[in-house]
């Protein structure tokens, strides 16, 4: 039986890794305090570099993942520049236009990335276990990363800038670093998908994709890496588990976003965690009462 539904369900399966990597990668840049949703950009030019780099120049596809991620991290490091002096809106705003800008590169730049035609012909070259593989690993780097003191420098900024720099953080140098590592993920997931899909077509990773990486970050939690994956993994089956809605998936995002916000502000995971720690401290407050009399 586990077969057969591995079976049945791998394409989704295969997309909620691939997701669940872009997630991360936008959980990134949101919890070090920057409001970027810049990643649907950055993962294009990683799918796009990795796939001519191997279909147009005849690279070996390990090569050209690993070009594709580092022009990634450069080109998000160089975005990261003149952001890090914006906030806000202001920020969404520059990185949406980012997006705006590599999108008719995609379009225009017939030569390299096939034009509005897209680019075909790319081998198949990372299946099921290498996507699993590279999500576990990347939970794994971003919980560590969570977990030190360039974590809580994340933490310190997302929360009050003034404090984090009374603090000694460095705001600009944590957040380029932020940048870049949300680069490196968006970048090395694109030129994934770009060896799992056979082709790339410039729509691909417009704005759909990019409300939907937001999406899964706001709907599971901005705090806990776990927030992202069950953010995924909820979008990812809803349009599976409610057919008769997949075509307005957009519009079932928007009214769950919804009531997440006014409902579950902090997202699934953060929401479930703060529950679960007020329930142990009323539990540990009975007790001490217990004993006490």
């Amino acid at each position: 039986m586990m077969i057969d539904f591995f079976i049945a369900y791998r394409p989704l399966i295969d997309l909620f890794l691939l997701h669940t990597g872009y997630a991360l990668g936008q959980y990134l840049v949101l919890r070090s305090g920057t409001f970027s949703i810049g990643s649907a950009g950055l993962t294009a030019i990683g799918a796009y570099t990795a796939a001519s780099l191997t279909v147009k120049l005849g690279l070996p596809v390990p090569l050209s993942i690993l070009v594709a991620t580092v022009a990634s991290v450069l080109i998000s490091m160089l975005l990261a520049w003149p952001l890090t002096r914006l906030r806000g809106v202001y920020q969404a705003i520059a990185t949406l236009a980012f997006v705006q800008v590599v999108l008719s590169l995609n379009i225009y730049a017939e030569g390299i990335t096939g034009g509005a035609m897209g680019l075909s012909g790319i081998p198949k070259a990372v299946g099921t276990w290498t996507l699993l593989i590279s999500v576990a690993v990347a939970i794994y780097l971003v919980a560590s990363l969570n977990n030190s003191r360039t974590g809580r420098a994340f933490d310190a900024i997302r929360q009050d800038e003034a404090v984090a720099v009374s603090l000694g953080v460095a705001i600009s140098r944590y957040q380029l670093l932020a940048f870049a590592l949300s680069g490196a993920l968006a970048g090395y997931f694109g030129a994934l998908e770009a060896f799992h899909v056979y082709s790339l077509e410039p729509n691909q990773f417009g704005f759909p994709f990019l409300v939907a990486v937001l999406s899964y970050v706001v709907l599971g939690g901005r705090h806990s890496v776990w927030g992202p994956v069950v953010g995924t993994a909820v979008l990812v089956a809803l349009p599976e588990l409610s057919r008769p809605l997949a075509d307005y998936r957009m519009l079932v995002y928007g009214l769950l976003l919804i009531l997440v916000i006014n409902f579950m502000p902090r997202g699934i995971v953060d929401t479930w965690i703060d529950f679960r720690k007020r329930r142990l401290r009323v539990q540990a407050a009975q007790v001490r009462e217990k004993e006490a009399a």
